[in-house]
């Protein structure tokens, strides 16, 4: 009897479990859902996510569109205004234009060579020399004497007249490379006898600018008489 009892309770038991494996379970009240996971909706996520970060980011139209330059405004032929049909002159141009402070044709030919230098006891200009150079008047630092000019006279010379040359000074109050300008009487060859006896001539240097100035050009005169050379 006691044997069949407790297989009786162990069949129960049995019985009992295996009717609570096979029961459902019913979801707890206020505890959440059970999450689900849908294999489509994932998929077709996945490509929008895709999609979405291969295309461009959309560029603001603002940004895209390029800044418009800024309106010139262009002026119109007719409104550019004319030159006036007159000279306008200002005080430095009327100053400039003024004849009565410009120098006079003396003072010009004066500077140019015909008249003398501006500084006190400069030499005067003569004229032009060999070359175009100014010619000054000879100034004598030793006159030479009548032995040394009547080595070179022509025994033809006349009793009287006079030769001219021009010539480059030097130092020790020296010439050289004089050449003839002149003659009285024409052909009497006292201008050679001067150009070859000046090797001898010591004559000053010009003052220009208040200074001797060696390497000018001067005409130096010998003037013959019956006397002697002077």
């Amino acid at each position: 009897m006691a044997l069949a009892l407790a297989i009786a309770i162990h069949v129960l038991m049995i019985a009992v479990l295996l009717w609570q494996s096979f029961t459902p379970m019913r979801p707890r009240q206020g505890g959440g859902s059970l999450a689900t996971f849908n294999l489509e909706a994932a998929r077709d996520a996945s490509k929008d996510s895709v999609r979405k970060s291969a295309e461009p980011e959309s560029v603001p139209q603002q940004a895209v569109e390029r800044q418009k330059p800024p309106e010139v405004d262009v002026t119109k032929v007719d409104d550019v205004p004319k030159p006036p049909s007159f000279l306008v002159l200002t005080r430095e141009d009327y100053a400039a234009a003024d004849i009565g402070r410009l120098p006079s044709r003396r003072a010009v030919q004066s500077e140019g060579g015909g008249g003398s230098a501006g500084a006190p006891g400069d030499a005067r200009a003569v004229g032009e020399g060999p070359g175009g150079e100014r010619l000054y008047e000879a100034d004598w630092y030793r006159r030479p004497t009548h032995a040394e000019l009547s080595t070179y006279l022509p025994a033809s010379a006349p009793p009287l007249g006079w030769g001219l040359v021009a010539c480059r000074t030097v130092d020790r109050y020296r010439v050289e490379d004089c050449q003839e300008l002149g003659e009285s009487p024409s052909g009497s060859g006292l201008a050679r006898a001067v150009r070859l006896a000046a090797w001898q001539f010591r004559v000053l240097p010009p003052r220009i600018g208040g200074r001797p100035m060696t390497g000018t050009w001067v005409r130096i005169r010998i003037d013959y008489t019956e006397r002697a050379a002077r």
